[in-house]
């Protein structure tokens, strides 16, 4: 079987045609495969959802018990039509998973969702899982990118603590994933006071803590004279509401592989920006390229053009797929 007839570009997203399933499909369909939890790619709305468990739970979560019709739990290689089935961590938020396709006669796909390498306390590993057809983000598909060690934009966070003692650090981080991470950052930095969440923030943070990743003391966000130590954690759009008039002469941090790029951390008027990304930067994106050596590269989102560039440079034959609707989370 020919890869263009096993896995395909639809209006609704990726389609399995042996298998008769989308992979993180942008509108309802009858039966899902979910990368991870991140609101691009899990969408409410579907028949039947196969994920890993952490997903599935993230997703009642976030869109309520009944957010599709029926939930499958990947816990291991399964049959789902003519395709066998396998998830495997994918290191970007808890419950991140790449999904392994196969059949009989028919070459071997690998779908990446976001993946990450930088190890990440909060989630699993990254696994390299040989393939035919790697399918690969590249949300920071540019060599510009290369992102700094996250203990290193920590130490700058605890730096500025220290610098500016009666300044509450209000940091910007998606709910799901980042604000979880910085958290676990904190904590290995020897970091021990409470902090303080947005409510928006708390109950995915309780569902990390649940799942036995220590998060140490936590405490709403509400009463900012009741705050005790300097680090508050909200959504990105919290700081464009009133909340965040309510803490005095704060400093405005963001969390986030884009703080690589001065100007938007200008316009989000940040005066600290973290590059703490969840994503493969450039050279990781590559070095995963050239580990795999699949025979076909498969760019899903990102700077598509820019990576299928380097892999015709060197040896890999690439096309994009122009997916649409797969960007950061919205707020």
């Amino acid at each position: 079987m020919r890869a263009d007839d096993f896995l395909y570009p639809t209006d609704a997203g990726l389609y399995c045609a042996p298998g008769d399933f989308f992979i993180d499909p942008v509108r309802p369909v009858p039966r899902a495969l979910i990368t991870h939890g991140h609101g691009d790619h899990a969408r409410a709305g579907h028949g039947t959802v196969m994920a890993t468990r952490e997903t599935l739970d993230i997703m009642a979560i976030r869109y309520g018990e009944d957010f599709c019709a029926t939930r499958q739990a990947a816990d291991g290689p399964a049959q789902v039509g003519g395709v066998r089935v396998s998830f495997h961590p994918a290191g970007h938020i808890l419950g991140s998973a790449q999904i392994r396709l196969a059949c009989d006669g028919g070459p071997v796909f690998v779908v990446s969702g976001d993946y990450c390498r930088t190890p990440n306390p909060v989630c699993q590993p990254w696994e390299p899982v040989p393939c035919d057809v790697f399918v690969t983000e590249a949300t920071f598909g540019l060599p510009v990118f290369r992102h700094p060690e996250p203990a290193a934009e920590t130490a700058r966070l605890l730096a500025s603590m220290a610098e500016f003692p009666g300044r509450p650090h209000l940091i910007g981080a998606y709910a799901l994933g980042k604000a979880q991470r910085v958290i676990a950052l904190l904590r290995a930095a020897g970091y021990d006071r409470p902090i303080h969440l947005h409510g928006a923030v708390q109950r995915l943070t309780d569902y990390h803590a649940e799942q036995g990743i220590e998060m140490g003391c936590l405490r709403p966000a509400t009463q900012p004279r009741e705050i005790e130590g300097q680090v508050v954690i909200a959504p990105p759009s919290a700081f464009a509401s009133p909340w965040v008039q309510r803490f005095r002469d704060p400093v405005i941090c963001f969390a986030s592989g884009w703080m690589a790029v001065r100007a938007r951390a200008r316009q989000r008027g940040v005066e600290l920006p973290l590059v703490i990304s969840d994503h493969v930067d450039w050279p990781q994106l590559t070095r995963t390229l050239a580990e795999l050596r699949p025979e076909q590269v498969w760019v899903t989102h990102g700077a598509e053009e820019g990576l299928v560039r380097w892999c015709e440079l060197n040896g890999l034959h690439a096309r994009p797929l122009r997916l649409v609707g797969y960007e950061d989370e919205a707020e």
